[in-house]
Order: structure tokens, then C-alpha cells, then sequence
């Protein structure tokens, strides 16, 4: 008879813990559907109001007092000379001192209380990042309100970020393969370039895609560098026809970028200035995607070698 019974209050505590189950299952169902549905309305929203907006001479076009004659030229090449600018400083950057913080750096003190501060820095407020490079790039190294400063700006914003996936990454390698390496007589920095880097590079990138996105939204700390809100000049190009081809005077450049031109329209009281808005909004959000698709592309390249 007490078998029966205890076997009775075991399926009732399993039966118990599954409706559990179910209703957590539920409750992220909804939790998910709510910002799936708000961020499709909000799209939705945006490209009914943009959409018509778009055509070539938006693109080709400076932005001008006049709402049906404004364009978005010189907010998406300053947006994409910025990111690239981020993205050169920042992945290099964060890549290599998460590396060291997880493969060469003693684990002591020290090391705790930089792997907390680094944590905490990815919490920071964007303005703090803003007022911290006005008084360093812009006064200090005399960078000016320049493209080179504005990239620095939003490099360090994401640096945080980046070493965090980067160590994330790494720890999530198993430590045989380390070992299997120096069994064969690889060194430190052979098992940790061949091995460790190229394993855990899909959960780099992913921290990557994630600071790369925060960026190329930011205004606060853009506008605190001194960006501009009407700009109706394009920099100097990268390439050059006469040697050596290459240019880098348009790191010095006065700019601005997309989330700054889309906040002076949003701001008139013209509503043809919001419909520049909407389409300046669904232009940035294909950057974005763009943006991560070469990131995801990148990412399921490193899967795909490591797998064969």
C-alpha cells in the first residue's frame, strides 16, 4: 500500500512541475510576442509613413530647408565612415585585451577588479562616454569635432561589451583542446590563435553584432563631440586616383550621422520633416541589418570551417 502511495506523490509533484513548465513556457511566449508585435507595429508604422519617401535624389541629396528637397547624403556616408572607424578600433581592440584577460593575465586581484570594472563599464550611460572623449580626443589630443573622434567615441562605448563576449567565448572551450595542443608541442600563443581564437570566434562576433548595433544608434555622446545637425558637404574620399590611392583626410572632417539628421527633422514642426524622418528611420535600420548580416555571415563562415 505505501508503494502505491509514494508513487502517487511522485506523479503529482512531476504532474505539478510540468503545469510549471507550461506556464513558463507561456509566459516567455507572451513575454517574446509583446516585443516582437510592438517592434513589427513600430516598423510598420514607420515604413507606411517612409516608404514613399524613399527614391534616389533622398539618398542623393543634401539636407535642406525644404522638406521635399531634403536628403540623407551626408547623415549615411557620415554614418558609415563613423562605424568604420568603431569597428576598426573597437573589434581589434576588444578581441585582443579579452584574449589576454582570459588566456595570459595572472588570476589575482588585479585581474578580478579589472574583469569588474569592465563589467560595470558596459552599464555606463552613453553621455558619461560623451563628456569623457570631449575632454580627451576633442581638447586634449586636439582631434577636433571630427570623424576620427567620433569613431574613438563610440569605439570605447562598445569596448566593454566586446571584451566581455570575447571572455564569455572563450570560456565556453573545453580545456582538453588546450591541452591536446601542448600534448602535440604547440605553444601559448599557437594553441591560442589556432585554436581557442578560430572556436570561439562565433560568440565573438556575436558581442560584436550586439556593440556594433548599440553604436550605430547612439546620439548622446555623438552630439556632445560637436556633431552636426546640418552638414550640406561631403568628406574628403578615402581613395584617391594618384598615389598612393589613400587618403586620410576625411578622418578629420566635420560630420554628421544619421540618429542627429533624423532628430532635427523629428523636431520641426513641418509633418513632411517627419516623413523625412520615418524614411532617414527605415534607412538606418537597413544599415543595421546589413551591418549584421555581414557580422552573421562572417560567424557562420568560422562555424562552417570549424565543423569540416
Amino acid at each position: 500500500m505505501a508503494p502505491d502511495k509514494g508513487v502517487q506523490v511522485m506523479r503529482a509533484m512531476i504532474a505539478r512541475r510540468k503545469r510549471w513548465d507550461v506556464i513558463f513556457a507561456v509566459v516567455g511566449l507572451l513575454s517574446m510576442l509583446c516585443g516582437v508585435v510592438a517592434l513589427v507595429a513600430l516598423i510598420g508604422s514607420m515604413a507606411m509613413e517612409g516608404v514613399p519617401r524613399l527614391s534616389w535624389d533622398f539618398f542623393s541629396s543634401f539636407p535642406s530647408r525644404h522638406a521635399d528637397k531634403a536628403g540623407i547624403l551626408s547623415a549615411w556616408v557620415g554614418t558609415t565612415l563613423v562605424m568604420l572607424v568603431t569597428a576598426l578600433t573597437a573589434v581589434p581592440l576588444g578581441i585582443a585585451a579579452g584574449v589576454y584577460l582570459e588566456e595570459y593575465a595572472a588570476k589575482n586581484w588585479i585581474t578580478d577588479l579589472i574583469e569588474i570594472n569592465v563589467t560595470n563599464l558596459a552599464g555606463v550611460p552613453s553621455i558619461i562616454y560623451g563628456l569623457l572623449a570631449l575632454g580627451l580626443f576633442v581638447y586634449q589630443l586636439d582631434l577636433g569635432q571630427s570623424i576620427v573622434a567620433a569613431g574613438l567615441t563610440l569605439a570605447i562605448l562598445i569596448l566593454p561589451v566586446v571584451i566581455v563576449a570575447t571572455r564569455e567565448a572563450i570560456r565556453s572551450i573545453p580545456g582538453t583542446i588546450r591541452e591536446g595542443a601542448f600534448a602535440l608541442g604547440a605553444t601559448k600563443w599557437q594553441t591560442v590563435s589556432q585554436h581557442v581564437v578560430p572556436y570561439s570566434m562565433a560568440g565573438i562576433l556575436t558581442g560584436v553584432i550586439i556593440g556594433l548595433s548599440r553604436a550605430i544608434g547612439e546620439t548622446a555622446p555623438i552630439i556632445t563631440i560637436g556633431a552636426l545637425t546640418y552638414i550640406a558637404f561631403l568628406p574628403d574620399s578615402p581613395i584617391k586616383s594618384e598615389f598612393p590611392y589613400v587618403s586620410f583626410e576625411w578622418l578629420s572632417s566635420a560630420f554628421t550621422v544619421m540618429p542627429i539628421q533624423m532628430f532635427n527633422w523629428v523636431s520641426r514642426p513641418q509633418e513632411a520633416f517627419h516623413v523625412n524622418a520615418a524614411a532617414a528611420g527605415l534607412v538606418l535600420i537597413v544599415m543595421t541589418l546589413l551591418m549584421n548580416a555581414l557580422a552573421i555571415f562572417i560567424r557562420y563562415h568560422f562555424r562552417k570551417r570549424i565543423k569540416w
